[in-house]
């Protein structure tokens, strides 16, 4: 009698065009299990622990913008921290402080610390295209310097529009084992030498004057690195957890042939998000000792950038990370923001899910930004 299967149901994509795990109904438990959920995940675990002892900052709860945005159904869980000091935490009823969450772009910021060390040692230029480093890459990116790819400043065909059913997204998170495919299942590295130029466009050049957001771009830059470091990727992930002091464990993602997903793949709670991000606050200095970053990368990073489009007009997108020129940090689609201070060495994370149709809104973020800027301004 022959077997029988059924499609993986967290996986399977619905109606609204999202994988189950993904649609508004499921979303909240998506997120907070997306490191049980996603079919390739490869996780990492630290030597030593970095400490947090509680020492309270009481104004912080006391503010109303903080109290108001904890408030909110979304809201899965808010940490902030200084040096060896937890000032603040809270935690929605169901979500826990052991408990990981998909910080979705969040993970865009390892990249920015990659570059500054491979920077740093002299093994890659900002003003070197990718096409002389990955002569294998389509013309989406044959051209582009790797300065304008950090910047998200490089018009192609990949296109991030959720709403648009061919959206080449879809066809991403295939590769990164976050959907069911419609085909045979791409592997990143493909998918990403396919990219071509945009519809009716000669070269890559951003014609638009502020960012123009593709998540392909952080994996392009992520090959681009292993290529000029000489060693796996998956080195880096072991590094970065020894260097951030990971108390739990850093999950993240990958395609079926092991290829990290640094464009937005990575799990973790909201205690180590916060000794994540302090690799910025720190200038790139390791909890190890060891350096995972570069201070001077990321004072170009502070001054330089791409304006970033309404509703964050007054921030620039620079290196991977959005900044104001003081503070450094990113956002994650469902909710998600991160904000790390190198002058005050604080850092500050937000975690939530939307559950509304596209999982996103632009007008959601500003005001969680500017709370989580003023906490670490101290």
């Amino acid at each position: 009698m022959p077997l029988t299967t059924h499609p993986t149901p967290d996986l399977a994509v619905g109606p609204d065009r999202h994988p189950h795990w993904n649609s508004a109904p499921n979303r909240r438990q998506g997120f907070h299990s997306l490191h049980r959920v996603a079919r390739y995940t490869q996780t990492f675990r630290a030597a030593r622990v970095l400490d947090l002892r509680l020492s309270a900052d009481l104004s912080i709860p006391q503010r109303a913008d903080v109290c108001r945005l904890t408030a909110l159904p979304w809201f899965s869980a808010m940490a902030v921290t200084e040096g060896n000091r937890l000032l603040y935490e809270s935690y929605a009823p169901d979500f826990a402080p052991d408990q990981p969450h998909a910080i979705m772009s969040i993970s865009k910021l390892v990249a920015h610390l990659i570059l500054g060390r491979l920077w740093e040692d002299g093994r890659i230029g900002m003003d070197e295209t990718l096409g002389d480093i990955l002569p294998r890459i389509g013309p989406g990116y044959h051209g582009a310097t790797v300065q304008d790819v950090a910047n998200m400043n490089v018009h192609n065909a990949y296109d991030e529009d959720y709403t648009n059913p061919d959206t080449t997204a879809f066809l991403h998170e295939e590769a990164m084992g976050m959907r069911l495919p419609k085909g045979p299942e791409p592997a990143i590295r493909d998918l990403l030498a396919a990219i071509g130029l945009a519809e009716g466009a000669s070269d890559t050049r951003n014609p638009t004057g502020t960012s123009l957001y593709k998540s392909a771009n952080t994996d392009v830059l992520m090959l681009a690195a292993e290529a000029r470091g000489g060693r796996p990727l998956r080195l880096w992930l072991a590094d970065l957890a020894d260097a951030a002091g990971i108390e739990g464990a850093l999950h993240i993602g990958t395609d079926r042939q092991g290829m990290p997903i640094f464009s937005g793949g990575i799990c973790l709670t909201a205690r180590d998000l916060c000794r994540y991000g302090a690799l910025i606050a720190r200038k790139g200095q390791g909890a190890d000792g060891q350096p995972f970053g570069s201070a001077a990368f990321l004072e170009s990073t502070r001054r330089g950038g791409v304006t970033m489009p309404a509703p964050r007009a007054h921030l620039r997108y620079s290196n991977q990370t959005n900044t104001d020129g003081i503070w450094v940090g990113h956002g994650g689609y469902g909710g998600q923001y991160l904000v790390a201070n190198p002058e005050t060495g604080r850092v500050a994370c937000f975690l939530s899910v939307l559950q509304n149709e596209a999982g996103f809104d632009a007008a959601y973020y500003p005001p969680i930004i500017r709370m989580l800027a003023a906490v670490c301004a101290g």
